[in-house]
């Protein structure tokens, strides 16, 4: 559809707009009209959104204007010579005035002009950054994204004073105009992996994003109901910073504290900014144990599930992992049962006011699992296994792929309940070719695995010192491939 222009007269571009941004109709929508060197002028706005003292400045500076000052060549002398402001700028269409004063902006239109002017005052309810629940660390920065954009952008560029660093300007949504940003060091980031994520979401034809970065994810991602997170998602701002000095794509979009890093393989899941905060030593061990809690919190329960079925394949020197009594239910329900339990204990404590959340975690752990042993619904086993399965999946900052691995261990269970042991290894292949067949961006899922690359191998089994790093990971197609 062609843009309005700004016609020459003012009336008829302040009717214009009142109709269109609801002016009378919505409260917050503001018009201030009033003369400027003997000019009708117009100043639309959106109360909260804009600064106060900005509007107070601009409605001083304005009425100081005598009729010589602008006789002639009205906007340009208001620009140069009366609107002393950093971030001003000329639009020449009604529908770019819209959008403007929607996103926060002050829009000036002077009678006989068929430009107006964008003041950029807008300053957003916003937060201040703290630390992420999700991503804590015990030594380390203790700043994290916000819901604002411009704030997140701040975050990168205070940590990467690069003049090759990118931040690209889009906008998503019919109705929403979210905006989106794309984060990548222009001499670093495989051109075709950048072409393709600004590719991808300027194709995005939707009245809006209700649900931010997640929902452009699913327009991007082209995952389709795969288990698999397609994208790696962080709060951290020095996290994000090293994907983009590897490579990587970092998207932002306005609203959401959380950004997604593209593409993301199914080990950088399996990372925590914690690993390289200590030593590499111990960054190592820190590794190796959050990937076992997280092979635990698949296979802990499916395992020892198949294993009650069959106890005759213990050696006798481990009979004792058997289940001692099987209980009223059989074993394979009981694990539905406490598995549909802990996710109601987890959603219970998220809708739990802060305060109560403490004790309702406790109530439900020890009252209600003591008495369903007591009753005999729960053997004890079912609880053991179970509450180190969910101690497991929160060990990875990833809760995208500890849901994943749930909805795995639940089909684990299915197969074991039917199949015993043959069934959990059938469910073990499968999840290897579903997690081979994915792909994020053209990259391997389970790179450097499949297919094999025994450096990158050994630096994600290994947390190498930081002077040894010298070269970026292959996977991303860099174009400038060593660090140092």
């Amino acid at each position: 559809m062609e843009e309005k222009k700004i016609a020459s007269g003012l009336k008829q571009n302040v009717d214009y707009l009142k109709k269109e941004l609801g002016v009378g109709e919505s409260f917050d929508v503001l018009v201030r009209e009033f003369k400027v060197g003997g000019k009708g002028v117009a100043l639309f706005f959106v109360d909260g959104f804009a600064k106060d003292d900005v509007l107070v400045w601009v409605m001083q500076s304005m009425l100081r204007v005598r009729r010589e000052e602008i006789a002639v060549n009205v906007l340009q002398k208001i620009l140069d010579r009366h609107l002393p402001y950093i971030e001003v700028d000329e639009i020449e269409s009604l529908d770019a005035a819209t959008t403007s004063i929607l996103s926060g902006a002050l829009v000036l239109l002077v009678d006989g002009e068929k430009k107006g002017i964008e003041i950029d005052a807008r300053e957003y309810p916003a937060r201040a950054p703290q630390e992420p629940d999700v991503e804590r660390v015990t030594r380390g920065s203790r700043d994290g994204f916000v819901e604002t954009l411009i704030f997140n952008t701040a975050l990168i560029r205070r940590r990467i004073r690069d003049p090759r660093l990118r931040v690209e300007h889009l906008t998503v949504g019919r109705r929403s105009k979210t905006d989106v940003s794309l984060v990548y060091l222009k001499d670093v980031a495989n051109t075709e992996l950048v072409e393709t994520v600004r590719g991808r979401i300027d194709k995005i034809d939707v009245d809006g994003l209700p649900m931010a970065e997640k929902s452009l994810e699913e327009f991007i991602a082209s995952t389709g109901y795969s288990p698999f997170p397609a994208v790696r998602y962080t709060e951290r701002p020095d996290v994000a910073a090293v994907h983009i000095f590897e490579g990587h794509v970092v998207i932002i979009v306005d609203t959401s504290p959380s950004v997604m890093i593209a593409p993301a393989t199914f080990f950088h899941h399996l990372q925590h900014a914690e690993e390289y905060r200590q030593s590499p030593l111990v960054g190592t061990y820190i590794r190796w144990v959050r990937s076992l809690a997280v092979l635990m919190s698949m296979l802990a329960t499916p395992l020892w599930l198949a294993i009650a079925y069959q106890p005759e394949l213990l050696p006798p020197s481990l009979a004792f992992i058997g289940a001692k009594e099987v209980g009223h239910l059989p074993l394979y329900l009981q694990f539905f049962i406490a598995e549909i339990g802990i996710d109601i204990i987890r959603m219970a404590t998220i809708h739990t006011p802060s305060p109560l959340a403490t004790a309702l975690g406790i109530i439900a752990a020890f009252l209600i699992g003591d008495v369903a042993m007591s009753v005999g619904l729960l053997v004890p086993e079912v609880i053991l296994y179970m509450s180190a399965a969910a101690i497991g999946s929160y060990a990875t900052p990833s809760m995208e792929l500890s849901q994943s691995l749930k909805l795995f261990r639940l089909l684990f269970l299915v197969l074991a309940a039917v199949f015993q042991l043959p069934g959990l290894i059938g469910g073990l292949l499968l999840f290897i070719v579903v997690a081979a067949t994915t792909r994020s961006f053209g990259v391997p899922y389970l790179w450097p695995l499949l297919p094999l690359n025994l450096q990158a191998l050994v630096a994600i089994i290994v947390r190498k010192p930081v002077p040894v790093s010298k070269s970026r990971p292959s996977v991303v197609k860099p174009r400038d491939k060593g660090r140092m």
